[in-house]
């Protein structure tokens, strides 16, 4: 349960990008705006400054999908995780605190992938590696792998990321075909660390 008493009302919310867990923007509610956040499942505020409620992309169409929320400790915050319907920002970019991917970006990437499958396109690389089905793909990343030892053992450090990266890329392909993500790979991994 929230407590919107301590804020005199009003609660911090903390939205996060459910895939790549960048923080997309703060903001606040009150008991209503939260109510309504959790029937629509899309991010609604309390605006201080139009003194109303506020669902994020009511004009822009660019709204905040609600995937799950959290609330802390103390009851007094809120952090949602979404999926961004578009830039979240008003200027235009996907975070109000203009953040790098960094490590982050291999999750994009699998998103970018994603969208790919979705929405084919005879242009795009990953669309023409998918027409030619699992056994190219699940071969490229075979060769992708040989190319990375071989970097590691006789090529420059730039020669070796390069092939790490494609590497990365046609495993994102080959995940993606087989409709696995990298959450069930990294929750994997946890699992295999206990």
């Amino acid at each position: 349960m929230v407590d919107f008493e301590k804020g005199n009302g009003l609660v911090p919310v903390i939205v996060q990008d459910f895939q790549t867990l960048e923080v997309l923007m703060l903001g606040y509610m009150n008991d209503e705006a939260w109510q309504k956040t959790q029937t629509e499942k899309k991010v609604t505020f309390y605006s201080r400054s139009k003194d109303r409620l506020w669902t994020k992309g009511e004009e822009s169409g660019n709204f905040l999908q609600v995937k799950s929320y959290y609330i802390d400790c103390d009851q007094d915050t809120i952090l949602i995780k979404a999926e961004p319907v578009g830039p979240t920002c008003h200027t235009g970019t996907r975070s109000c605190f203009n953040t790098e991917f960094g490590a982050n970006f291999l999750l994009e990437l699998e998103r970018i992938v994603k969208h790919r499958y979705d929405f084919p396109n005879e242009e795009s690389y990953v669309n023409r590696l998918r027409t030619k089905g699992i056994n190219k793909i699940a071969q490229k990343v075979g060769e992708e792998a040989v190319e990375t030892v071989i970097a590691a053992l006789t090529e420059t450090e730039t020669d070796f990321i390069n092939e790490s990266s494609d590497l990365l890329f046609h495993l994102i392909v080959l995940l993606r075909e087989k409709g696995i993500s990298l959450e069930t790979i990294a929750k994997n991994l946890e699992s295999r660390h206990q």
